[in-house]
């Protein structure tokens, strides 16, 4: 039976996706699992994956159309059954009806590129429309999105756009800063107003994050953990193991926090109207810093998987996030978050709650500082402190310090999180 693959909801704010790229054909031979299509929504270009196994029947959306979540892109079927596309037309149909036209003779394999000569233009007034793909392969490419007419919806640049770019031979012209000869051993600095467009990342976290700080009462527990523990067994681990499979300090937490709480579900949740919705699956969120801001991406049942399988798919989930290859599952999903800038030398901060979700836990560095043991004597040890934000409507600040010790049993004892 043929099986309708839709536009999926990738996030708590997505409304739609544009299509970049159809990457399977009407006629060919696809498997449950296979990429189907990538798509591209504020925060990411994404892989779809194919859901059913069979022949690509139809593609119901072109690239570039912007396509509404849950609406039909694509039918799988087998090669000689019947399908019915009277009712996936319209979901094309809508998704092209928001799209502004596109002005422009040539086709959308054909985008009007200017002349070299042009690069010495004026530049354009605003900010360059353009896909964050097409921007990464023009800065890696060295091109000068500014001389590229967009064939994406509303004239918005896409990958294809600066692949055509790259093959008319167009690259960005590097000027060459007259040499000035100094009157002075004093140079003054540059005091002129640069002006930086905003990704489309950086809108949609804003935007996100002004909701949340608006309308959820946040307040704050932080609380100092004893390391040497898990620094000494991370080392005993991690001389086990290859270097790319080395356990980081990152992976002790994220399974620390899924086993804490399973004891305390008021925290693996969401409002829902006047009720709490306590998650089933204990799903960890762990911020990973990419190009203009940051995605979440998402350990599934991270408390019932091993320290090492953490590690293994945190790595590989944050690679494609750099890389703007993510999956869906990637990043959805997430019950609880993380955000770690331990790396950066941060002794502590605290975070915004990522809706919908009940709370999220910012780390600082693990650090040998001066600790008064018992006897009173002064000696070194590891310390690290963590901060977690509550939405107050879920939770009091009780509970949230009992989570904070609690997590504590399990940073501070690290073998219990091996049993």
């Amino acid at each position: 039976m043929a099986e309708t693959i839709t536009m999926p909801k990738l996030g708590f704010d997505m409304r739609e996706g544009v299509l970049v790229r159809w990457v399977k054909s009407e006629g060919e031979e696809i498997k449950k699992g296979d990429v189907l299509a990538e798509i591209e929504t504020d925060k990411a270009t994404v892989e779809v994956e194919s859901s059913a196994s069979g022949v690509v029947r139809k593609l119901l959306a072109s690239q570039g159309d912007a396509v509404p979540v849950g609406a039909a892109i694509a039918i799988v079927g087998t090669a000689d059954e019947k399908i019915d596309e009277v009712a996936a037309a319209p979901a094309r149909q809508e998704a092209k009806s928001e799209t502004p036209a596109v002005a422009s003779s040539a086709p959308p394999s054909a985008p009007t590129v200017a002349p070299v000569a042009s690069i010495v233009a004026p530049v354009q007034e605003g900010p360059v429309k353009a896909s964050p793909l097409a921007k990464k392969v023009a800065r890696d490419s060295n091109v000068n999105l500014a001389n590229i007419q967009g064939t994406g919806p509303g004239g918005r640049i896409v990958r294809r756009d600066v692949e055509a770019a790259l093959a008319g031979g167009l690259t960005q012209k590097v000027v060459s800063q007259p040499t000035i000869q100094p009157i002075s051993t004093f140079v003054p600095a540059s005091h002129e107003d640069q002006i930086v467009a905003t990704t489309k990342l950086r809108q949609a976290i804003g935007r996100r994050l002004v909701e949340s700080k608006q309308n959820l009462p946040h307040f704050y527990v932080t609380h100092e953990y004893k390391m040497d523990a898990l620094m000494e067994m991370r080392k005993q681990i991690n001389a086990y193991l290859p270097d790319n499979e080395k356990v980081s300090v990152n992976d002790f937490i994220v399974k620390a926090t899924a086993l804490t709480l399973r004891q305390y579900p008021n925290l693996n949740a969401s409002l829902d109207g006047t009720n709490v919705v306590r998650r089933g699956r204990v799903n960890v969120g762990v911020a990973v810093t990419v190009e203009g801001g940051l995605l979440t991406v998402v350990v599934k049942d991270a408390d019932q998987k091993s320290l090492r399988q953490i590690s293994v798919e945190v790595k590989a989930m944050a690679a494609r996030a750099r890389e703007g290859k993510v999956k869906p599952d990637d990043v959805d999903g997430s019950t609880f978050s993380t955000s770690n800038l331990g790396m950066y030398d941060v002794d502590e901060f605290i975070a915004i709650i990522n809706p919908p979700e009940a709370a999220i836990l910012a780390l600082g560095s693990a650090k040998e500082v001066p600790v008064v043991a018992e006897g009173g004597q002064v000696k070194v040890g590891w310390r690290m402190k963590a901060t977690i934000s509550v939405d107050h409507r879920i939770s009091d600040g009780a509970e949230a310090a009992q989570f904070m010790q609690a997590l504590a049993g399990f940073l501070e004892t690290p073998v219990r999180m091996l049993v």
